[in-house]
């Protein structure tokens, strides 16, 4: 049978010390990622900073720098996105944040579309759908999102602990924090934009991540008989990893693949989604191999318990 991961015996556990070096900077890098999302100070989409969005598409063909062009005057802050998936050629996404008011989004929004007709008299805009968020709507929005993420996390913490034990619970919150912490710095390095979207995909590689982990803690408690009397936890946990490297390295693959597809053909707003799912699939890799289980071993190191 073929097999894409040979048999392996590598030292994942040998590495650890520098691969908490790496996720000690990612982790830095998300809690000031998050810091900077939740004082509002990062790319926030409409959901989470309030403002306007206008989709529709014209008539004859138009250029994003002509329709930015139209705008820049009363509208600086637009951000212009052309949507090549839509069902009519020449769409577009046009986006404005951080109105001081409800009223004032209102306001913008029908100013907006008027600018656009007036700019565009020969080429008519058909208006396909219209959305206003307020700021105040958007900070309760950006609260429920944090309440949601910390509360899946506890969560973890209590299923681990009723199907292992409480080490392992915390080594896996402290994994799967560290995978929505990773992708959150990495957009945010990356200027990319957070809005409901990524909530939902830093959700979903949670539980993604979490899965992985799962199945490497099993397979180190089915291996721990083997290991009972001769006290080496390293080689248990190390013995684990590269049995179920195979099926978590092709698991991963093939997730990459149909999420991969989002990423291309799924158009722009999925792009963003699609794009946090593929790092985060690579990250839940890394962590289930290189920071849970290395940090029940060195738990383990300082406070021996499963061999006595």
């Amino acid at each position: 049978m073929f097999r894409i991961i040979p048999d392996t015996n590598f030292n994942f556990i040998g590495l650890r010390k520098i691969a908490f070096v790496l996720s000690l900077g990612l982790i830095a890098l998300g809690i000031f990622a998050f810091v900077m999302i939740a004082t509002g100070k990062a790319n926030l989409g409409i959901d989470f900073a309030g403002g306007v969005m206008l989709t529709g598409y014209f008539e004859k063909p138009v250029s994003v720098g002509e329709v930015r062009s139209a705008l820049s005057a009363d509208f600086p802050d637009a951000a212009i996105t052309r949507m090549t998936d839509f069902e009519k050629e020449n769409a577009f996404i046009v986006k404005t944040k951080r109105p001081e008011s409800e009223a004032e989004s209102r306001q913008r929004l029908a100013a907006l579309k008027e600018l656009i007709a007036a700019s565009f008299q020969n080429n008519n805009f058909t208006m396909v759908s219209e959305h206003t968020i307020g700021p105040a709507v958007g900070e309760t929005l950006r609260g429920d999102a944090r309440k949601a993420i910390l509360l899946s996390l506890f969560g973890i913490i209590v299923y681990i602990w009723i199907r292992f034990d409480f080490r392992s619970g915390i080594a896996a919150t402290i994994a799967t924090f560290h995978d929505v912490l990773a992708v959150m710095g990495v957009f945010y390095l990356l200027n990319l934009e957070f809005d409901l979207l990524i909530v939902t995909a830093l959700l979903t590689l949670a539980g993604y991540s979490l899965t992985d982990t799962v199945v490497v803690y099993d397979r180190i408690r089915e291996n721990l008989k083997k290991f009972r009397t001769k006290g080496e936890f390293t080689s248990c946990v190390n013995m684990s990893i590269n049995e179920v490297l195979s099926r978590t390295f092709n698991t991963s693959l093939t997730v990459i693949f149909v999420v991969g597809t989002l990423f291309f053909f799924g158009g722009e707003v999925l792009r963003n989604f699609a794009l946090a799912l593929i790092m985060g699939v690579v990250v839940g890799t890394y962590s289930s191999i290189f920071v849970a289980s290395p940090i029940v071993v060195e738990w383990e190191a300082r406070s021996p318990k499963r061999f006595k």
